[in-house]
């Protein structure tokens, strides 16, 4: 069933100054009309600029680009011709998308063993020798567990204890009592949501941001307001404008080798953040999922441990152990915790007393798993940027400094196409507008994974190169499954 988008209302005001540094100028240096109208729409595609943002106005945008009122009247009727804005007399000029994009739709997910390459999920495979062990360890603890009734909403004691340790050891003092184990990373998000936002509150999220969240958000009826993730990271200066303009009751952030990008947020960029939402009241919901996943540079710190309050935590071994297990948590305040185990009662009652004995398991060998699961994931990164680098030279991407995904431009709005014809050449890969807070934006980006085995990636390019020859213009197939992790 499709998932429809909440429509936020444009109650947001670029000011001239916030334009003029998301744009892209030409390479003459100076803006023509038509110049100006292409950089607006490409920042607007790329999801720089939101859907249903008031525009500056003109005498205001002219005064900070150093150009003519003239250039800038002109680059607005353009925008407007092309159906990528549209006007009321007197209110106003909003950014806006032409006629026909539609919201990008969850088809059904494929559970495809054949020779389709799978490039669309970034989940790694479990570490076979230690899941071994700790399935074995699991099952000499399970008797002591059985004689009871097997519930545990909060989550298993020994479990809680073990990840309010890792926490604290990594620089943020926790207690057991300020954990609340969950059944994956998604459904912490989604308790999350339930308990502290309502139907028609708002909530900012980046953009692009990770698709099953947003998910989340649109089925509480959430309006989201985005601010833009891009390949320099995040600028401070226009969350703060968007928490200030909006009050949003909550904001879902990826600091830590952000997904889609792989952008790691720098510590006094945390800090700001941190202070904007304060004066907001904004509470902050900061994915870690990936946190461990740091390739190039020191894994971070806990967001919350240089932040303060009104900060829930989330995290999970999906990324670091198997995502197989379904485990994952809430790090927060312990009155928080009490009541989103009231909610978490609504939906499963408690998780898999086996599987949280498997965790508890893991988690004490986390030491030797993860150093090999970061070799293997640079090694398969490599991988990936070489085959794509001999098969579609035009591509480009940042290397990102952790994480377990590239977030390639394309340099052209063909992402949805090229996903539907690589699908028939044998690769399922996800467009960028999956990711995306608003549809039809960023339609010149893949999201690829760098998580399968190296010898995966030479023939997997092979065929996305195979895919882009002639490949049309935009145009979405509501058949392609897009079901990601």
């Amino acid at each position: 069933m499709a998932v429809a988008h909440v429509v936020h209302t444009a109650d947001r005001t670029l000011t001239g100054r916030q334009l003029a540094s998301l744009l892209t100028p030409p390479p003459e240096g100076r803006f023509g009309y038509r110049e100006l109208a292409r950089a607006v729409r490409e920042a607007l595609l790329d999801g720089r600029v939101a859907l249903r943002l008031r525009l500056p106005a003109e005498r205001e945008l002219a005064a900070v680009l150093g150009v003519s009122r003239t250039t800038v009247t002109g680059a607005y009727d353009l925008l407007r011709e092309s159906g990528y804005a549209h006007s009321r007399r007197g209110a106003g000029t909003w950014t806006a998308l032409p006629d026909g994009q539609a919201p990008t739709v969850l088809g059904a997910f494929q559970d495809d063993a054949g020779a389709t390459v799978d490039l669309a999920l970034a989940a790694p495979p479990a570490p076979e020798a230690e899941l071994s062990a700790a399935l074995a360890a699991a099952a000499a603890e399970l008797p002591r567990y059985a004689g009871s009734q097997g519930y545990h909403p909060y989550g298993l004691p020994a479990l809680r204890a073990a990840i309010a340790e890792r926490y604290t050891a990594r620089g943020l003092p926790t207690l057991p009592d300020q954990i609340l184990v969950t059944t994956g990373a998604q459904q912490a998000v989604s308790l999350v949501l339930a308990l502290l936002g309502r139907a028609g509150d708002r909530v900012l999220a980046e953009n692009p941001s990770y698709a099953n969240a947003l998910d989340a958000m649109r089925g509480r009826m959430l309006r989201v307001t985005p601010v833009p993730v891009t390949e320099a990271g995040w600028d401070t200066g226009l969350v703060d404008a968007a928490l200030r303009q909006t009050a949003p009751r909550l904001a879902y952030l990826i600091p830590d080798f952000h997904n889609p990008t792989g952008r790691l947020m720098p510590a006094e960029q945390r800090r700001e953040l941190a202070r904007s939402a304060r004066a907001t009241g904004t509470w902050l919901v900061v994915d870690e999922t990936l946190t461990d996943m740091a390739l190039d540079v020191p894994a971070p710190a806990p967001f919350a441990a240089a932040a303060g309050e009104q900060i829930v935590s989330v995290g999970s071994l999906s990324k670091s152990c198997w995502g197989g297990l379904r485990v994952g948590w809430v790090r927060a305040a312990s009155r928080v915790v009490t009541e989103l185990a009231r909610v978490r009662i609504t939906a499963d009652l408690a998780g898999s007393v086996l599987d949280q004995l498997v965790a508890v398991a893991l988690m004490d060998r986390l030491d030797v798993i993860l150093p090999r699961r970061l070799d293997e994931l640079r090694l398969r990164r490599a991988a990936l940027s070489d085959a794509l680098a001999r098969h579609v030279p035009e591509w480009r991407w940042a290397v990102p400094p952790g994480g377990m995904c590239l977030w390639i431009d394309l340099g052209r709005p063909v992402a949805s196409s090229l996903a539907s014809r690589a699908l028939r050449h044998g690769v399922r890969v996800e467009g960028g507008a999956r990711f995306g807070v608003d549809p039809g934006t960023h339609e010149h980006r893949l999201r690829i994974p760098f998580t399968l085995p190296v010898e995966v990636y030479e023939p997997a390019a092979e065929r996305l190169a195979a895919a882009l020859e002639g490949a049309p213009g935009r145009c979405a197939d509501p058949a392609l499954p897009d079901w990601v992790a």
